[in-house]
């Protein structure tokens, strides 16, 4: 019997954004369940309109998911374009505002004006709290990359999306002495990050929790590049502060925060409060000795087609759970819930 949910796949407002939560390949075994699968036209997303039309999904025009039926579940990666500001749809996308981030606010009030609600995707987790589905591995594999490729004098700026084959090929031209400390380093970003600074052929540190509880700021210094993966959901202590930047014993120059976490009390690295952006990747935050930070929040993008097929592939089970809300979806939605009160309240 077929199933009566529809899927929307929006296009990404974002114009360097050119993943996609739902591949063509992905999008053909929804189709072949019974699922109502509509993509968007995009002059950005990375896979061509005609693989999701030889899927079988109806193709429209973009921004046309307003006037979808009130029961289509509308998909996308981040917050789809301000107009219009109420949200009337379900909808699935990477909300980031449930921890007090920049714009949160604003995001909640438009599903509380158009009573709508959001599966968010940072959300969907086990009953152990574990997330089921990220991104993280290619965040943490692309922050190490331009964190190296900066401190070798290579990053191109403005960045641009390319392959793996290709990012790897730069890593790969050049040797020297650096050494990298990841922290958060068995996670999935982690483990990006250390994959691609081994490709480097960088000297490596990993650290997890135990490392981190334990905190050692003289050897967090002493590394010449810092990678930030770890995932807070509270405040901690900071890895890097305002009291470390003139340090004479200070050899750490570049920072690349994978987690962001920027407009955030769960910021870790509170010397930075801005991310950064594909046009200018870097940002100076000491001149003597010299310290740069690498904050871009959406890194997978400069690897669209391997992060978007990787995403997809563990996207695709917790969607076949549609339209009945197990209890992934429902726990996502519950977060939404709980944080749409405290916003109607103030």
């Amino acid at each position: 019997m077929p199933i009566s949910t529809g899927l929307w796949l929006r296009r990404e407002a974002s114009s360097n954004e050119q993943r996609t939560v739902i591949t063509p390949a992905d999008a053909a075994a929804l189709v072949a369940d019974g699922f109502r699968v509509t993509v968007e036209e995009s002059a950005h997303r990375v896979f061509p309109i005609d693989e999701y039309a030889a899927a079988g999904c109806r193709i429209v025009s973009a921004d046309t998911w307003p006037d979808a039926p009130a029961d289509e579940i509308v998909v996308g990666l981040k917050e789809p374009v301000p107009q219009p500001s109420a949200l009337t749809h379900r909808h699935i996308f990477f909300g980031h505002a449930y921890k007090g981030q920049t714009g949160a606010h604003a995001l909640l009030q438009r599903f509380e004006e158009g009573g709508g609600s959001l599966y968010d995707l940072e959300c969907l987790t086990d009953e152990n709290g574990r997330r089921l589905v990220a991104f993280g591995f290619w965040a943490g594999y692309a922050g190490a990359a331009v964190a190296v490729l900066h401190h070798r004098g290579q990053l191109s700026a403005p960045l641009t999306a390319m392959s793996r084959a290709e990012l790897d090929d730069l890593l790969a031209r050049y040797r020297d002495d650096a050494c990298a400390l990841v922290i958060g380093a068995l996670g999935r970003s982690g483990r990006g990050a250390v994959e691609a600074l081994t490709v480097a052929g960088v000297r490596t540190t990993g650290w997890d929790l135990a490392e981190t509880r334990q905190f050692d700021k003289s050897a967090l210094l002493a590394h010449d590049l810092l990678v930030n993966t770890i995932f807070a959901a509270e405040p901690g202590r900071p890895f890097l502060t305002h009291d470390d930047l003139g340090r004479d014993d200070r050899r750490l120059s570049v920072v690349s925060d994978v987690t962001c976490d920027v407009t955030s009390d769960c910021n870790r690295l509170p010397v930075n409060d801005k991310v950064t952006d594909w046009v200018m990747p870097a940002r100076r935050l000491h001149d003597e000795p010299r310290l740069d930070v690498l904050a871009i929040d959406n890194l997978p993008s400069l690897l669209p087609r391997e992060s978007s097929a990787a995403f997809s592939m563990g996207l695709l089970p917790l969607l076949r759970q549609l339209p009945d809300d197990g209890s992934v979806w429902t726990r996502s939605l519950d977060q939404f819930t709980a944080a749409r009160k405290l916003t109607s309240e103030r």
